[in-house]
């Protein structure tokens, strides 16, 4: 069993961060409560929207990458191969679990693919 990572609080996770940021994180948020009530689990490394399983994700690639990143970085696990352009990269780390990587810079990148993907993968996690 795998310990679980701290959580902090939403506001220490995005401190001094690209306030665009926090903005598209909201969006999410609004997106996937639209849809029904997740869990939010905030880490220092990534937000994570749960039901029985964690479902989505947001992080900030300025974390880890250098140079010109998008402020925030959406990842949802499906359970198929989404095969839209839209997506900056999809790897599947466990069978049948692929991650598809969004990246964020602005409200109009949550279209009505990504939300019908969001809508999928909350279905599953109950």
């Amino acid at each position: 069993m795998t310990a679980l990572a701290k959580t902090i609080p939403l506001e220490q996770y995005f401190a001094g961060r690209d306030p665009l940021a926090r903005t598209l994180f909201d969006a999410v948020s609004a997106a996937v409560m639209s849809i029904g009530y997740a869990d939010v689990r905030v880490t220092t490394s990534q937000i994570a929207f749960r039901r029985q399983r964690s479902f989505a994700w947001t992080w900030l690639p300025g974390q880890y990458l250098s140079g010109s990143v998008s402020p925030l970085v959406l990842t949802v696990d499906l359970d198929r191969f989404d095969t839209s352009s839209r997506w900056k990269e999809v790897v599947e780390p466990t069978l049948n679990h692929f991650m598809h990587h969004l990246e964020l810079h602005s409200g109009d990148d949550l279209d009505a693919g990504v939300l019908a993907c969001l809508r999928e993968a909350w279905a599953k996690a109950e």
